[in-house]
């Protein structure tokens, strides 16, 4: 009997997956454990593993499917699943397609209505390509419904977006100016419909306020010198801002907490989540019991999570059990900025860069590098005054930075 693959919830946020790869294609023969296909979700990109064995019968023209609809078929070699895919088309849209067994929720996937071909079930203004002519097509900036297809009922395959000439009628650019304004439409990614969500929500239902303060960091910056002379792992800026952050915490449990409507909850560590910027929006892997581990091994964590964020093989265990979130930015020459809180953690600090500035330092004017910090807090949790103690000790940590050794 056929089996169903389902889209599966690999996060705890995930609503919706993007397939970018099938790894397996119709016809090919699948062994439980085989990978099938890589799927994006709005926090990496995983691997989806099959349970069955068989041969692949079908994959899902779409390429993005909400969780738990139908994206392939397992079955026996020949097996007629013509009614089963008429049935899934003619339900497609529905939160779950299909009846599913309680018992075995991957066999059963459907009672399959009496037999008609599948083209019959597929509804009038629906699209049929291939996903790789959908890529190509997107790659290419074509637009589909203008592209004739040349597979089974009018499907377009990539041989049809190779060959397709553009309509040339459209207007050009003369003289420097054209007839219509140039614009170009570009899909919304589940990573970035995660972060517009969670991040509307947390600036709509968070009362913000933030607290900023100047840091001297001349201190630091030669203890960095100096560990970098000896250390075969290179120590940077960032790595020790996070451990004088996770020491600053642990002392001030107050920011090191976060709200859940009818409690507020304080940590005893700190779990440091640092923003990554990624090609489609922002990804926050985790540096866990921070306040307890050497720089060298912050160091490395942070290097291979920013390796494993760009090329989208963050596991979900990574980027989950912050308590505490650092953006910074002061790597691309932004002085000072305010980060919106990644809830439910109380509290977010935006890092900026590190300038030479003048101060009076014994009655003389001196060059000094400077740092400014900001401290995003939420009210519900943070008071002023606790945010303002929790910035002096960080401040105290940087520039008598001996502590960060212990």
């Amino acid at each position: 009997m056929a089996q169903c693959i389902r889209m599966p919830k690999m996060s705890d946020t995930m609503q919706q997956g993007t397939i970018s790869r099938w790894i397996k294609q119709v016809g090919d023969k699948v062994a439980a454990g085989d990978i099938l296909a890589e799927v994006e979700t709005d926090k990496a990109t995983m691997e989806l593993e099959s349970y069955d064995d068989g041969i692949l019968l079908y994959i899902a023209e779409k390429s993005v499917a909400e969780v738990n609809t139908i994206i392939a078929i397992i079955g026996e070699p020949g097996e007629d699943i013509h009614a089963l895919l008429a049935a899934t088309v003619a339900t497609e849209g529905a939160t779950a397609v299909g009846v599913v067994s309680s018992s075995d929720p991957v066999v059963a996937c459907l009672v399959a209505p009496p037999a008609g071909d599948v083209q019959s079930a597929l509804p009038s203004d629906r699209l049929l390509a291939s996903p790789l002519a959908k890529k190509l097509a997107q790659e290419k900036g074509y637009d589909l419904t203008q592209i004739q297809g040349s597979g089974t009922a009018g499907r377009v395959v990539k041989k049809d977006v190779v060959q397709f000439i553009p309509d040339r009628s459209r207007p050009v650019w003369m003289g420097g100016h054209s007839t219509q304004p140039a614009y170009q439409d570009l899909p919304v990614s589940a990573m970035r419909q995660t972060i517009a969500k969670v991040l509307t929500e947390s600036k709509s239902h968070i009362p913000h306020f933030y607290l900023t303060v100047r840091i001297h960091m001349d201190p630091v910056m030669a203890l960095r010198a100096e560990l970098n002379h000896h250390a075969a792992t290179k120590i940077s800026m960032n790595d020790l801002i996070i451990k004088a952050t996770a020491l600053a915490l642990v002392q001030h449990p107050k920011v090191n907490a976060a709200w859940f409507t009818d409690k507020i909850r304080t940590y005893a560590h700190a779990h440091i989540g640092v923003a990554v910027a990624v090609e489609d929006g922002l990804v926050v892997p985790v540096v866990s019991f921070a306040d307890q581990k050497p720089l060298v091994t912050i160091s490395k964590e942070v290097k291979l999570f920013s390796k494993q964020a760009q090329e989208k093989k963050l596991a979900v265990q990574d980027t989950t059990g912050a308590t505490f979130t650092i953006s910074n930015l002061g790597m691309l020459g932004i002085e000072s900025f305010s980060a919106i809180i990644n809830p439910p953690a109380a509290c977010t600090l935006a890092v900026g860069a590190v300038q030479q500035l003048p101060i009076v330092q014994d009655h003389q004017v001196v060059p000094a590098h400077m740092l400014q910090v900001t401290l995003s807090c939420d009210h519900r949790v943070v008071d002023g005054a606790v945010g303002a103690l929790f910035l002096s000790t960080l401040k105290a940590l940087l520039e008598k930075p001996l502590p960060l050794l212990l």
